[in-house]
């Protein structure tokens, strides 16, 4: 089933922050779905294809990372803009995220507008790629 164009997930296994980020893209007009687990993360991403993912990197399960691996390597997902937030803020863990395909790469905590501003410009910039092609 497809939602509108405008579906994001949230990949996020503490619930007050998922719910921080959902209020924060809701206002902005966007659909929200929540996981709370890679696992159950890639299967949503497969089946909604959403505009864009916001994933955190250390998960219960298997990583952010392996699940930014799984968007990067499904052709129907691989041009999906994946937003990574996450508390691990050392350089070579936000290399990692890039090397791994992240779109950009959030440190914890987050700023409103920062969020709301970098989501707008990842999306943006998919549309306007997905156009030209």
């Amino acid at each position: 089933m497809n939602h509108s164009p405008k579906t994001i997930i949230i990949v996020e296994d503490e619930p007050d922050t998922a719910e921080m980020l959902a209020q924060m893209m809701r206002m902005n007009g966007y659909e929200i779905i929540k996981a709370y687990s890679g696992d159950s993360a890639i299967s949503l991403i497969a089946k909604e294809k959403p505009t864009a993912v916001v994933l955190d990197v250390m998960m219960p399960d298997i990583s952010g990372i392996e699940v930014l691996n799984f968007v990067r390597n499904y052709p129907e997902l691989a041009h999906t803009p994946v937003v990574v937030v996450s508390a691990k803020a050392l350089p070579s863990d936000i290399q990692k995220g890039f090397e791994a395909g992240a779109s950009l790469y959030l440190t914890k905590p987050v700023a409103y507008l920062e969020f709301c501003q970098a989501m707008e410009n990842v999306i943006q910039t998919d549309y306007q790629n997905w156009v030209k092609e």
